[in-house]
């Protein structure tokens, strides 16, 4: 039986929307933090101002009529209905990309680059640089239905997506991916599905090895300096999510002001404007995330992917000892905290067509710089083409 694609349009009900803004006037704050800067996680004030913009400015409905126009759909794969936006370009021969998200992120992380990447005419491109447009969201994030036993990890969700390009009629595609996404990502290379030409990441999931570690350079020793550094003062959402979701889970479902501080402290600390979220991405556009983890009661199914992944003892599938085929590109950001050398990165994919790091950004690339990050998507793909030629 082959499923249909069925167009799911959101239309949030507004008695949830009062819900909203009746726990946040009742909102009960915490102590200020006892340090001027945000050693201690995101400043009270900062918190504050933020809710009373999204209590007394904010409009929701914008971004429902934005995310409805990019054809929000869903279908049924391996027991769960996957939400998507599938956003066709006007030039029939333009090239499938799939697209996957992270956390704290969502579909609407890809929001600047939707337009230059469909239509290149229009933003600096040829049409010969134009995207079909495929971008789900994760399982029991946004408005994909939530997992309702243990087992959706990278490599099940790489399954999905495959099933889900099958569906949609791609036969030749390309995937790319940041953060959680770029762990789906390497998944999906891992299988080398037929339809798969080429994956472009923004971000590395492989750690170094230890003699990677012992033989780096001056250069690759202050990238692991940087790296040991985020994982031991700002990853307790990751100890948290992998190993007690759960726990978390119920400040998240019931506390609005709760859940913003927990996503917020990522943008605070991991944009191109550390301290300052607002100084790389509009407060809007930062609402409008946190929307789609509140509306749907996304927090703590979203947050239990880290438990997955740790289940599941999951390692990136590109090992010097069995480095993944399948054409690949890297695109980084100069402020992203963990960033690999190109020579650890050269012995884990044997066909890698670019590595470059961009001038600007942080970990959110395509949101954050998307002129930057259209620009890659599009020099990175016409790379991996002419090494498929090769």
């Amino acid at each position: 039986m082959v499923r249909p694609i069925i167009p799911f349009p959101i239309a949030v009900p507004e008695a949830d929307l009062q819900d909203l803004r009746h726990r946040l006037e009742n909102t009960r704050w915490p102590a200020p933090e006892t340090v001027r800067d945000t050693s201690q996680g995101p400043q009270l004030a900062k918190i504050q101002s933020l809710v009373e913009f999204w209590r007394t400015r904010y409009d929701w409905r914008q971004a429902e009529r934005l995310l409805n126009s990019y054809h929000h759909s869903t279908t049924h794969i391996d027991g769960l209905d996957i939400a998507f936006l599938h956003v066709r370009s006007a030039h029939e021969d333009a090239t499938p990309l799939l697209m996957t998200h992270g956390w704290p992120g969502s579909i609407l992380e890809f929001r600047h680059v939707i337009a230059p990447l469909t239509a290149p005419e229009e933003h600096g491109g040829h049409v010969g640089d134009a995207f079909h447009l495929v971008i789900p969201s994760l399982p029991g994030f946004g408005f994909s239905q939530a997992p309702t036993e243990p087992g959706w990890d990278f490599k099940r969700t790489a399954r999905a997506w495959v099933t889900l390009m099958d569906r949609l009629g791609y036969d030749r595609w390309y995937a790319q991916g940041g953060d959680l996404g770029a762990g789906v990502t390497e998944e999906i290379a891992a299988l080398q599905p037929a339809g798969l030409k080429g994956i472009h990441l923004n971000f590395a999931t492989f750690t170094p090895t230890p003699q990677e570690r012992a033989d780096a350079t001056a250069e690759e020793t202050a990238m692991l300096e940087q790296a040991d550094a985020f994982w031991h003062t700002q990853s307790a959402y990751a100890q948290q999510q992998s190993s007690r979701p759960q726990t978390i889970g119920y400040a998240l479902a019931d506390s609005p002001v709760g859940l913003a501080s927990w996503i917020y402290t990522l943008f605070q600390d991991n944009t191109g404007t550390p301290g300052d979220a607002e100084a790389s991405l509009p407060l809007s556009e930062i609402i409008d995330d946190i929307m789609l983890y509140w509306l749907p009661n996304a927090g703590p199914t979203s947050a239990r992917l880290y438990w997955e992944i740790a289940r599941s003892r999951w390692a990136s599938p590109a090992r010097p000892d069995q480095p993944i085929a399948v054409p690949a590109a890297f695109s980084l950001s100069p402020k992203e905290h963990v960033r690999p050398a190109k020579r650890w990165a050269e012995s884990r994919y044997t066909n890698l067509a670019h590595f470059n790091t961009v001038a600007h950004g942080g970990h959110f690339a395509a949101w954050e710089k998307p002129d930057l990050f259209t620009a890659e998507v599009r020099t990175a793909i016409k790379l991996m083409q002419r090494h498929s030629q090769v």
